[in-house]
């Protein structure tokens, strides 16, 4: 088997994979047999921009965290200790779907694990496999494939996977069957607006308060100068203007307390690489608030599929007492309406300022797949079943806490 009929004219990292028959489906008597392909190298995958991105597009993604420029600029920027695990699922000589996996060594609780997981950390906000046709028969062909090699990892691994994904329900059914060992932890519900209603008729579903509030911080800064909303997409400044957006970013509290951009090279690093690469696509979005002229308030968000995905957000804290953020949002959500986008989505977990403008939340969850082992039962009992009535013990914040003020993590 060969990697350039996945990239032509590349030789890669290929194995001989399990391979899918549908063999008995009177339904559907001349499919073609499905095949795996494994992709390891870099020089592989870096050549596989056009074929993922097509793949992307024919799975109908509306998000930007599969497309290849976030997955490619990922693995370059942060540098995992480990290893490329990507299945392609090849019809004859077309791929049909991929698994974006990488394989690396974790702990689960002190215990050391090989990990297969999704290529992704926690500035990934939405994980997937990319399934186009035959997803049901794709998926079946990842999983007969991981299945195969089970002996060489521990636990199979899938962050962020948002509420009714068919790759995790099809991946867990095949689990089930195969009698592997399975676990689901919900890790947030991000709140995001859908553009389904006239703006007059959004405004009436917000609180008098948060509507009265916002228009008293609106009449204090138009009170020290002119108000304005600057969009910036690309042009030849943008180096200088990711500069300025970065520093508002960590100006207030996320600087101190070490979440910024620039609080960490490798975080710094991909989304100084990032960001051009949606500026050159048209995704890039830079929503600034700005008093005579002075930037004091930003939202860095993508804009994919007429959807706004909201990156990061931050504002200079002198103008604390204006509350520049909520008024910069309101801004980009009047521009939203305008430009007749779908939906706004904010992302992350659902903070009391975005459930200011929102109810409405989309749940997301991490799938843990283990091999029915001795030690991963063990795993797999402490972590879903023993862990939880730990959590629900009245002793238990007490402890942590105590733990945590020596240094001492009971949770990985």
């Amino acid at each position: 088997m060969n990697t350039a009929t996945i990239v032509p004219a590349v030789e890669g990292t290929s194995r001989d994979a399990p391979v899918l028959t549908d063999e008995g489906d009177d339904t559907q008597p001349h499919r073609i047999s499905l095949r795996v392909e494994l992709v390891e190298d870099d020089d592989t995958f870096l050549r596989m921009g056009p074929v993922w991105n097509r793949l992307v597009d024919e799975a109908r993604v509306d998000h930007p965290f599969l497309r290849y420029e976030w997955v490619s600029t990922w693995w370059e920027c942060f540098k995992p200790a480990g290893k490329l695990h990507i299945l392609v699922v090849m019809e004859g000589a077309e791929p049909i779907a991929i698994a974006p996996l990488m394989f690396d060594q974790g702990r689960v609780y002190g215990c050391a694990v090989r990990r297969l997981r999704g290529i992704a950390n926690v500035y990934t906000e939405r994980f997937d496999l990319i399934l186009t046709r035959r997803a049901k028969d794709a998926c079946r062909a990842i999983w007969n494939f991981l299945a195969a090699e089970a002996s060489d990892w521990d636990m199979l691994e899938l962050r962020q996977i948002p509420e009714n994904a068919r790759a995790a329900e099809y991946l867990r059914f095949c689990a089930f069957e195969d009698n592997f060992l399975l676990g689901q932890w919900h890790s947030s519900d991000g709140p995001f607006i859908p553009i389904d209603q006239p703006w007059d008729s959004y405004l009436k579903t917000l609180s008098k308060k948060h509507l009265s509030n916002l228009r008293g911080r609106a009449k204090g800064l138009h009170r020290i100068g002119e108000v304005r909303h600057e969009i910036v997409t690309g042009g030849e400044q943008l180096s200088r203007t990711l500069d300025e957006a970065f520093l508002l970013e960590a100006a207030a509290w996320k600087g101190k307390a070490g979440t910024a951009i620039l609080n960490r090279p490798d975080r710094l690093a991909f989304y100084r690489s990032l960001l051009p690469k949606a500026a050159e696509s048209g995704w890039l979005q830079l929503h600034f608030l700005t008093i005579e002229g002075k930037r004091i308030a930003v939202q860095i968000a993508l804009l994919v599929h007429n959807k706004l995905y909201i990156l990061k957000s931050g504002y200079d804290p002198h103008y604390a007492p204006f509350s520049p953020s909520l008024l910069l949002c309101e801004l980009m959500l009047r521009d939203a309406w305008k430009r007749k986008l779908t939906e706004v989505d904010f992302l992350g977990d659902a903070e009391r300022w975005k459930l200011d403008w929102t109810n409405r939340t989309r749940p997301h969850s991490w799938i843990f797949i283990f091999p029915n082992r001795i030690r991963n039962r063990v795993l797999h009992h402490f972590k879903f079943m023993l862990l939880p009535r730990i959590h629900d013990h009245p002793l238990y914040r007490i402890i942590k806490s105590a733990g945590q003020r020596i240094g001492l993590n009971l949770h990985e």
